[in-house]
């Protein structure tokens, strides 16, 4: 029904070209379904229900009875009355269009003006054609509102600026912006309407410059006016013009409402301004809006984005005590726990709302997903997958995708796989998170076979696509394959590399020990102010135990001022590998001086629904003393099976037994420990880790493996590692 009125409503009958004028009246073929029935049904009963309806005018009254319906939307009993007229009038008819207009019935609206104009009782007037513009933005049928532009033009009809403003609407929302600029500058009278009109059909289509010369031009800029530009800037990720805009906007004295409120507060988000923000919260309480939702919203929003949870809390709790829908103030709070990294939070704050009986939508589901994606919680994860289906929600592309990079964050990586098999749809998004975690999964091969696949279903791939597919190829040590892709995103798909694409390719180069192949890629495309490529390269540099290139890298990080706590310790653990004990001291001092503070390095281990964290050397845990003891026994079998610690890597001039010592008690072993103390035997376990692997660890977790017969999963910070029968999914390469 919908697409029969659709084509009826485009198939005005071919008018006259512009260029030739005439005088034909403006008519619709009714659709073939209205000879049997109307597109909106007529209720057998509808006399009888009038009086309870309230339609009980008499036939002589002007006033047409379908109107009070349309507007309460009881859109059958309004087109039955209207039926039943012996004659309609075109008052009547303007009731029922415009109110399938404003209720977003769109086709309905289109069909019902096909039957005017094929009945041929009443003529359109500007009301009629407003509405039918209206109809035409709605379904983005700009072939139907340019016929009916036309007729307008052609026909001498009186343009007012409520008419010539719903065709600037009509082509502005149909995407059309060099028609709507043309039929702006016709216009005889425009007002604030009609130049926010244009301004947002420019912004719509990316024309920054354009809106913005409008809006200088503009003679009447009111509160609606700088609304538009200051949040079409921010759109189209112009973010410092438009808070350039909010500044004059307020020096020019112009009152705020609550869109600008909300508009700026979601500025001083995106820019993490959180004094901006605090100045803004200040005019919101002295102009007593606090109460409106959509503003405090904002608010909520603007303090979680600005990392102010505590601000963010006290605003949700003032709302809590508010009558009104609490559901998107839940959903800010769970997602401003996930951006500030603070996960288990999130998912503590989601369970308190689904224990207070507020449905979640897609949107918070997709945050709680992220949660537990982001701090390895499967068993909470799962959780809220069944949360999911037990709420009916459909199983959408994002939320897909976002399930997807759950499981395979948390290691669980067959799980992604059949999660990805039953989408009902995939768009981009989907295919390149399921690329991805094959990537961080080590299985390159697996990454280009899925992309292979991707485009044999005419899915173009995006720029992150392409980073996955090239970290693929990085971590597989697909030389030859990654040379391939990045000469095919550029030619093929017209993709521009970005620094992410040229670190991919230094790191493919890096960890396939071509490391002079790798600093002349950096020179050749100069990205040597890049500090991100020294850095892979300089990891590269401790695989493979070359200090020459190691030194070119850390020199090139302190030039550029951009040698972090990350870079120092591994350049420093390079020298202790090579017992430079002076070049290590040195280096401390430097990083002393420059006040750079190594981050500390944790791991945890996720056991019936509680997160057991660990640090180096830890004793705070409860059963410290059972973990330790474990922790001995199985360095003494390690050592059986062939293990040996990697004296070389401490970073001090200290005798062997106390290196082997500070080896022995790193995080990742304790927190191994507990697993293995905690769960029954053969139990695969998965642990997780802020910083990357050492080689010790690397070593005595394979072992490990084949010592217990268990599965061992660690995720660092830059990938997956699958340990079983003594062997590591990456190879030693990493």
């Amino acid at each position: 029904m919908r697409h029969a009125a659709r084509r009826a409503a485009a198939a005005l009958l071919s008018p006259p070209t512009l260029s030739s004028p005439s005088s034909a009246p403006l008519s619709l073929p009714v659709p073939s379904s209205c000879n049997s029935a109307p597109l909106l049904r007529r209720p057998q009963s509808l006399r009888a229900r009038a009086p309870e309806a309230g339609l009980t005018r008499t036939p002589h009254e002007r006033v047409p009875v379908p109107s009070s319906c349309a507007r309460d939307r009881h859109f059958d009993d309004a087109r039955g009355v209207l039926d039943e007229r012996p004659k309609r009038s075109a008052a009547a008819w303007t009731a029922v269009i415009a109110g399938c207009a404003r209720a977003g019935r769109h086709s309905d609206g289109m069909g019902a003006f096909a039957e005017m104009l094929a009945e041929g009782g009443a003529a359109p007037n500007a009301f009629v054609l407003a509405a039918v513009l209206r109809c035409c933005s709605g379904l983005g049928d700009v072939e139907s509102g340019k016929r009916i532009h036309g007729w307008l033009l052609r026909n001498g009809v009186h343009l007012d600026r409520v008419l010539c403003n719903a065709v600037l609407d009509m082509y502005a929302k149909c995407g059309d912006c060099e028609r709507a600029k043309r039929a702006f500058r016709a216009m005889a009278e425009v007002d604030a309407v009609s130049w926010n009109i244009v301004i947002s059909a420019c912004l719509q289509n990316g024309d920054v410059l354009g809106s913005v010369q409008l809006f200088d031009e503009s003679p009447v800029r009111d509160t609606s006016s700088w609304n538009t530009i200051i949040s079409g800037l921010m759109r189209n990720g112009c973010a410092a013009k438009a808070l350039d805009r909010l500044y004059h906007m307020a020096r020019a004295g112009v009152e705020f409402n609550h869109y600008t409120y909300s508009t700026a507060l979601a500025l001083a988000g995106m820019l993490s301004l959180l004094d901006l923000g605090r100045q803004l919260h200040g005019r919101v309480l002295t102009a007593a809006l606090e109460t409106d939702a959509f503003v405090r919203s904002s608010l909520m929003d603007m303090y979680c984005k600005c990392g102010s949870m505590n601000a963010a809390v006290l605003i949700f709790d003032r709302w809590s005590h508010l009558t009104g829908d609490m559901k998107f103030a839940w959903s800010t709070m769970v997602t401003g726990y996930v951006q500030n990294g603070r996960e288990e939070e999130a998912f503590e704050f989601f369970r308190l709302m689904l224990r207070q009986g507020v449905a979640a939508d897609q949107f918070t589901l997709t945050s709680a997903v992220a949660a537990c994606a982001n701090a390895g919680m499967v068993e909470q994860g799962r959780q809220v997958h069944g949360c999911v289906e037990k709420l009916g929600h459909s199983f959408d592309a994002p939320l897909v995708s976002t399930i997807v990079d759950m499981y395979a964050k948390c290691g669980n990586l067959e799980d992604a796989c059949r999660m990805f098999d039953i989408a009902p749809t995939k768009n981009v998004a989907l295919w390149t998170s399921m690329l991805c975690s094959y990537a961080s999964h080590g299985k390159g091969r697996m990454a280009i076979e899925l992309f292979n696949r991707m485009i044999a279903e005419k899915i173009k791939p995006n720029e992150v696509t392409l980073v996955g597919v090239l970290s693929a190829c990085s971590h597989g040590r697909l030389v030859s394959e990654g040379e391939h892709f990045f000469k095919l995103m550029q030619e093929e798909y017209g993709i521009v590399p970005s620094i992410e694409h040229y670190n991919c390719m230094v790191d493919l180069y890096g960890r396939a020990g071509l490391l002079d192949k790798a600093n002349n890629f950096i020179n050749a495309n100069k990205i040597k102010h890049e500090s991100i490529v020294w850095k892979t390269l300089l990891s590269a540099c401790r695989v493979h135990k070359d200090m020459e290139h190691a030194k070119l890298a850390s020199e090139s990080l302190i030039q550029l001022e951009q040698c972090d706590a990350g870079s120092y310790v591994m350049l420093s653990n390079m020298y202790a590998t090579h017992s430079k004990w002076r070049d290590t001291s040195k280096l401390r001092s430097l990083m002393r001086e420059r006040g750079v503070r190594k981050q500390p390095g944790q791991s945890w281990i996720h056991l019936k629904n509680i997160v057991h964290t660990f640090v180096a050397g830890d004793t705070a845990h409860p059963r410290s003393s059972e973990i330790y003891t474990c922790l001995e026994k199985l360095m003494e079998r390690l050592k059986e099976l062939g293990y040996t610690s990697r004296f070389d890597l401490v970073a001090h001039d200290v005798e062997e037994e106390q290196r082997e010592t500070a080896l022995r008690f790193h995080s990742e072993k304790l927190a191994m420990a507990f697993g293995i103390i905690s769960t029954p035997s053969g139990t695969p376990l998965r642990i997780f880790k802020n910083l990357r692997i050492c080689v010790d660890c690397h070593e005595a977790i394979k072992y490990v493996s084949r010592a217990t017969d268990r599965e061992i999963v660690v995720r660092d910070l830059y990938r997956f590692h699958h340990f079983k029968d003594a062997r590591c999914s990456c190879e030693d390469f990493w």
